[in-house]
């Protein structure tokens, strides 16, 4: 595994350290990652059980959350088993296929997730600014065709970044230290030109996460201007308290993302074990708080949740 710097060797493995420079603490590091996993897991499923077999949340916010929930359920799977096999097995070998597979999901769930979120701010925006039409403008029909084009808008982006990895060589190093893969992470580690893959990864982020970030805020820019014509305080305070949930969960998925980014920018002096941390907390904390953060502020699904966790017991 030592690194090599000639352009006839192109590395077909790679190994994964987990988080460089505390691997005698990868054990205790094990435990958040293994908890966070299994809340994520049986929340989520347990959101999508809900909403699929009550018919009184079929509507379409409740169809967007489930969506969501099964996207979190992707991205926890796609990354957080393997960090648990580095910590508890050692297993860290990886090959560039597996490695390119894992960076694929990883990175169009990612997209995905956003994609659902932009959705949800522009129901929100539906329901508050034009409450009567509501149901006739989200119909079946037109949340199948959204579900449809965010998830070919996020595979369509990156299936382009597997060929220009696989174009590569990577003949400086097999060592990758991180939990997963990467595209960024992964390709510099390559010996050729990356004007390509930098410029393309550019692209895609900004027409895809950026772009949603700004749809978003636009979105609730409008929603705040609606709710504050509002005549009566009470309807002020009952549009405003059905964003809360989304809103939260857009600060918690957004959040960590734009710190890590500008710590990676910025922060030149902090350990790279720092940097896998957050890149890791990016991964981790939404699909486990996701469905914990809709279940106690939604009143619909926690009546649910409590039916069927408790009262079927009873």
């Amino acid at each position: 595994m030592d690194t090599v710097n000639h352009t006839g060797l192109s590395y077909t493995f790679f190994h994964l350290l987990g988080i460089p420079g505390l691997e005698d603490q990868h054990m205790w590091i094990s435990i958040p990652f293994f908890l966070s996993y299994v809340t994520a897991m049986l929340g989520n499923s347990l959101l999508i059980f809900i909403i699929l077999t009550r018919p009184s949340l079929h509507g379409p916010m409740y169809l967007f959350l489930c969506m969501l929930a099964g996207a979190d359920i992707v991205l926890s799977t796609s990354t957080v088993p393997q960090a648990l096999a580095i910590f508890w097995f050692h297993a860290g070998e990886i090959s560039l296929d597996r490695c390119i597979t894992q960076l694929f999901f990883i990175h169009s769930t990612f997209i995905s997730e956003s994609g659902i979120l932009l959705v949800m701010a522009f129901d929100r925006y539906i329901a508050i600014c034009y409450p009567l039409r509501y149901t006739t403008i989200l119909t079946n029909s037109l949340i199948g065709k959204i579900g449809a084009i965010i998830f070919l808008r996020s595979y369509g982006t990156i299936l382009p970044i597997i060929f220009l990895l696989k174009r590569l060589t990577f003949c400086r190093t097999n060592i990758l230290p991180h939990t997963a893969c990467e595209h960024t992470g992964l390709s510099k580690y390559a010996c050729n030109d990356l004007h390509v893959d930098i410029w393309y990864g550019l692209f895609v982020l900004m027409s895809t996460v950026v772009l949603d970030v700004v749809l978003i805020f636009v979105s609730y820019m409008l929603i705040i201007h609606a709710v504050f014509r509002m005549p009566s305080q009470d309807a002020r305070h009952k549009a405003l308290n059905t964003c809360g949930s989304h809103v939260c969960v857009i600060i918690l998925f957004y959040g960590p993302g734009i710190f890590s980014t500008l710590t990676h920018q910025f922060g030149h002096q902090i350990s790279s074990d720092i940097h896998v941390l957050l890149a890791n907390v990016c991964i981790l904390a939404p699909p486990m708080l996701n469905p914990i953060i809709y279940g106690v502020k939604t009143k619909r699904i926690r009546d649910q949740v409590t039916h069927v966790l408790f009262l079927k017991v009873i």
